[in-house]
């Protein structure tokens, strides 16, 4: 029977970029839960396609330096998930370090803006190979580990709202998004004979560097049918500031849940985490 207070007190989890925004907030409330943590992110510019500043490996260090404060330990490593070897060796780092690995976050993603008949083949190639062949790569290198070590576990991957609906002016991000459902319930599949559960989370407006409100706005300006796609939140979170946006905690409460044994009996499943906008 698991520790009421820390579900995952004993188990090891990997989150990808986990230097802050959502995949800090991630990797905090799985230690807070008990896990030990291996956390990555590249720490580094992604492409010149991606306008808003990238994670640094300060940002990296204090995610540590949270997750230590919690009482667990933590691998840390700069590392972009689409580099295959790299991840292959990360994992087997961590297994090496800690034992085991019960549960991955599949965070990782960046975005851009344009419409698709105008965007560069780098900003689509940039989004689909960190959000889609990224969060492949990193399935191909942990399953095994998890497979092997036969304790079951979770894996969570982190798409989006524009992973069920159309959001013009970012095509390339649904498409990647939307792919990752595809991954999720594939994945579902095949590793449910092995105890592992497999589910994607859709959170819309989170409060992370990647939301730009002033590109935002400036392609609302330039296209103002796109505004329609993309409503206020109708609910408003108690942990909300006055950003008007999704605060990564809450995100996080759903990964925890999603990692840890009260959703023993969920896999192949898309949960939105959007505090009703998509009803709109």
């Amino acid at each position: 029977m698991s520790n009421p207070t820390e579900p995952l007190l004993g188990q090891v989890a990997l989150v990808t970029g986990a230097a802050r925004g959502q995949g800090r907030a991630h990797a905090v409330r799985l230690a807070g839960q008990g896990a030990d943590i291996i956390a990555i992110d590249a720490c580094a510019p992604i492409s010149g396609t991606v306008t808003y500043p990238a994670a640094t490996a300060e940002d990296l260090t204090e995610t540590a330096r949270l997750v230590e404060s919690a009482g667990r330990k933590i691998l840390t490593r700069a590392v972009d998930v689409r580099d295959l070897a790299a991840m292959q060796q990360l994992v087997a780092d961590g297994v090496a370090q800690f034992g085991r690995l019960d549960v991955l976050v599949a965070n990782a993603g960046v975005l851009s803006w344009a419409r698709l008949w105008e965007m560069t083949e780098e900003q689509w190639d940039t989004v689909v190979d960190v959000n889609l062949s990224g969060t492949w790569r990193t399935i191909r290198a942990a399953l095994p580990a998890m497979i092997e070590a036969g304790n079951g576990g979770s894996v969570v991957i982190v798409s989006s709202s524009a992973g069920l609906k159309a959001t013009p002016g970012n095509g390339h991000y649904a498409a990647s998004k939307h792919g990752l459902v595809a991954l999720t319930n594939t994945l579902a599949l095949e590793a449910g004979e092995f105890g592992i559960r497999v589910n994607s989370i859709h959170p819309y407006s989170v409060d992370t560097p990647m939301i730009q409100p002033d590109d935002m706005m400036a392609l609302f300006g330039k296209h103002p049918s796109f505004l329609h796609s993309f409503p206020p939140v109708p609910l408003k979170s108690p942990n909300d500031g006055q950003s008007g946006f999704m605060p990564v905690e809450d995100v996080a409460e759903v990964v925890a849940w999603l990692a840890g044994p009260a959703s023993v009996a969920i896999t192949g499943t898309q949960v939105p985490v959007d505090a009703g906008a998509l009803k709109y």
